[in-house]
């Protein structure tokens, strides 16, 4: 583990394993696999609150029903809050085109300029997951079977999972802090060579 910025722990992984989302073969399954929502902060589930007219017209039928019930966010066994779910698995703001894509609603409606407000961060951050570790955020790589493809394309790309993602992690953590990361990382890499 590495230590950047005041507060956070980031693992090696972040800087070694390298990782490409490829969506031409995994088609977006993330948002529609595994058995708990979104990890939400509580100023994010504030915000989809009140962007929630935008995005309901376009929502299934059976996710409007479960925001209907429980609204968009439950608290998962470990009490942590996270996005609601469809049938145990589909995130409600995940929706599947004809040809089998599966894309976010929130991040389609930022990107079409609808709302001012991308994804939740720990979204846009995955494979990226982050915990409390004492008084630090550990940034941590979380590897998940469904992600091969992405271990993959990166492996062939040569792209390392902190580049892969640096715009999540800029808005996560600041450009200062990413600098960092990338010094530490630039450190590391020529460590590993000259031993």
């Amino acid at each position: 583990m590495f230590v950047i910025g005041d507060n956070t722990l980031v693992s090696l992984d972040v800087l070694e394993k390298e990782f490409c989302c490829d969506l031409q073969t995994c088609r977006g399954c993330c948002c529609i696999e595994g058995d708990a929502g979104a990890p939400l902060t509580a100023e994010e589930e504030q915000r989809i609150n009140e962007i929630l007219p935008v995005l309901l017209p376009d929502m299934t039928k059976e996710a409007r029903a479960v925001v209907d019930r429980q609204g968009i966010a439950y608290c998962d066994p470990s009490g942590e809050r996270v996005t609601s779910i469809v049938n145990d698995k589909d995130c409600i703001f995940a929706r599947t085109d004809h040809n089998g894509w599966c894309y976010c609603l929130i991040e389609k409606a930022f990107r079409a300029g609808k709302i001012d407000f991308n994804k939740p961060v720990s979204c846009h951050l995955y494979p990226v997951r982050l915990t409390q570790v004492g008084d630090y955020v550990g940034v941590e790589y979380h590897r998940w079977d469904i992600c091969h493809c992405a271990r993959v394309l990166g492996k062939k790309q040569h792209l390392p999972l902190y580049q892969f993602l640096k715009e999540p992690l800029i808005r996560r953590f600041g450009q200062e802090w990413y600098d960092e990361l990338c010094l530490t990382a630039d450190e590391w890499h020529k460590q590993m060579v000259n031993d």
